[in-house]
């Protein structure tokens, strides 16, 4: 149902403060009283403000919480020299740990939102571009002196990474002031679902607020570095999902058989996660809960590699969602390494033909 300028500016009005009288209101807009009662008549009928407060309807989104990245790559032509300009082709794409897991889900017929900063800038408006279909953006934080998030790849002939470099100095003000501005997104949240490009003062509150109303809470590391944000303990924790590498960190041991896989998900319940996946690439991943003891699955067979960015955020997507829809947990990491190995076979890090029907039919197969 499209919406006037007027009825638009007057739902941030509420939003910004729902307990605002009708006269401050009409004050703030320019308007008279009457007019004001009149625009508020229509939007409650159309369902936009409920309660005598004027309360807006929340449509209690998964909160997806951390990183959305502009993802460059450079392909240098030829043999790679260092010290001078090399001649090359680039490739771009929107990515970001928390931002690909929520268009995944988004693909998957979940309502889902973004909660990130990023700047004010063309990046950001191409992130937008790409992601606003199936993501809600109006949390986002947008900061009027920084820079949205990059990372970019230069890659030899052969594929073979010679260098990456990194811009995420937006995330350091993804602070729990941001968070505590959507206590009510949050309150009402299925699942949360944080990334570790946040600082780890946003992971404790984010861990905390789980434990203290009662939200299930999805952590992703991102990478081994940035273990060191997580805190001492998982309590609070519904799933814990990572790979081999930030295992190894988190533990500070070396993983290589299966015993020693099975032993680490053990290691990792004992923490206080509920729900523990160690993904090991060409092996498959290992996984247990609190009742279930470790188990090895077995990766899907990949008739060719793509790509392999994306690829672990589909896993973490599919494997959420498969568990909203009450699936055994069996079923919910095979729903994850379906839609993994799918990921892989595509261009693209978010697969375009993804939906909850294909990925049905894909489990069915």
């Amino acid at each position: 149902m499209t919406l006037t300028e007027r009825e638009q500016a007057l739902i941030q009005l509420i939003k910004a403060n729902p307990f605002m009288s009708q006269q401050d209101m009409a004050d703030h807009m320019k308007m008279s009283r009457p007019a004001l009662a009149n625009l508020i008549s229509g939007l409650v009928k159309k369902g936009k403000i409920v309660g005598r407060a004027y309360v807006l309807p929340r449509e209690n989104n998964i909160i997806c919480i951390g990183g959305a990245n502009i993802d460059r790559k450079l392909h240098v032509k030829g043999e790679v020299q260092m010290g001078t300009s090399n001649p090359v082709y680039s490739t771009q794409s929107v990515g970001g740990v928390a931002r690909n897991i929520a268009e995944n889900l988004g693909r998957l017929d979940n309502k889902v939102a973004l909660l990130t900063t990023a700047g004010k800038d063309t990046d950001w408006q191409a992130i937008v571009t790409a992601s606003e279909a199936f993501i809600n953006l109006d949390d986002v934080e947008q900061l009027q002196h920084a820079t949205t998030g990059s990372y970019t790849a230069i890659m030899d002939e052969a594929g073979e990474l010679v260098m990456a470099t990194a811009n995420m100095d937006v995330y350091e003000d993804l602070k729990p002031r941001v968070l505590m501005k959507h206590d009510l997104a949050l309150s009402t949240a299925p699942v949360m679902i944080i990334d570790l490009n946040c600082p780890k003062e946003t992971v404790e509150y984010v861990q905390q607020f789980a434990i203290a109303r009662g939200v299930p809470l999805v952590i992703v590391p991102v990478s081994s570095p940035k273990m060191d944000r997580l805190t001492t303990d998982l309590q609070g924790v519904t799933w814990f999902i990572c790979n081999t590498d930030e295992a190894e960190t988190l533990l500070n041991t070396s993983i290589k058989t299966e015993e020693q896989y099975k032993e680490a998900v053990t290691k990792i319940i004992a923490l206080g996660a509920e729900n523990v996946i160690i993904t090991a690439g060409a092996k498959g991943v290992y996984a247990a809960n609190t009742t279930l003891m470790p188990t090895h699955f077995e990766a899907k067979t990949v008739n060719h590699v793509e790509d392999v960015t994306g690829a672990g955020d589909a896993f973490v997507a599919a494997v959420v969602h498969a568990w909203l829809e009450k699936r055994p947990f069996e079923q919910a990491i095979e729903a994850g390494l379906i839609n993994a190995k799918c990921t892989l076979e595509s261009p693209f890090t978010v697969r375009p033909e993804l939906t909850k029907e294909s990925l049905e039919n894909e489990l069915e197969d």
